[in-house]
């Protein structure tokens, strides 16, 4: 693998790492200040970011040693609602900036591995933005989200809230291997 598009998937397991951390911990402050379905929405992107870091190192499977991994994350203990917009930047950077550069690059060094790491991760981002958005809209409000069930394909890492999906619309996967919380 490239040296370019392996320090890349470094730094993007180093970002999904810390995030899968933070959305724990955001979660039991949610669950603190009176929100629980924020709490299991928080904990199932954390387990999202998990199968992202997952696919990461996967890809990076051959390069052996220690590395110096630089990678944004955000740190703080705030509000629901200031945690929430921590996780929808964090998103947003994510789907506008980190992975369009990254997937430009995978794409110009043909590594057709880390590319498909990198695209399940920008599409499920960009639901977990959404979805991150609509509950800090029910946060400011005084409401928890409303959701009965959220759901993560163990796959790719998108999330539902509805269980409508028949397949993951990332990856395909069939739905009876979604993960429920």
């Amino acid at each position: 693998m490239k040296a370019m598009t392996q320090d890349n998937l470094r730094s993007a397991y180093g970002g999904e790492s810390q995030a899968h951390m933070r959305y724990r911990i955001w979660s039991d402050k949610a669950n603190k200040d009176g929100f629980p379905t924020v709490a299991r929405l928080f904990m199932a992107t954390s387990d999202a970011e998990e199968v992202h870091a997952i696919l990461h190192f996967k890809a990076l499977k051959d390069e052996k040693g220690d590395f110096s991994v630089t990678s944004g994350g955000g740190f703080g203990l705030g509000t629901t609602s200031e945690n929430l917009q921590g996780a929808i930047n964090g998103e947003t950077f994510e789907v506008n900036e980190m992975y369009p550069a990254y997937i430009a690059v995978a794409e110009m060094q043909n590594e057709k591995v880390a590319l498909s790491a990198m695209k399940f991760a920008i599409e499920a981002e960009k639901v977990h933005a959404e979805l991150y958005t609509k509950a800090k809209e029910a946060v400011d409000s005084g409401k928890d989200l409303e959701a009965k069930k959220i759901y993560i394909c163990p796959v790719c890492g998108f999330i539902s809230i509805t269980g409508e999906e028949d397949n993951c619309p990332i990856c395909k996967a069939k739905k009876e291997l979604f993960k429920e919380y």
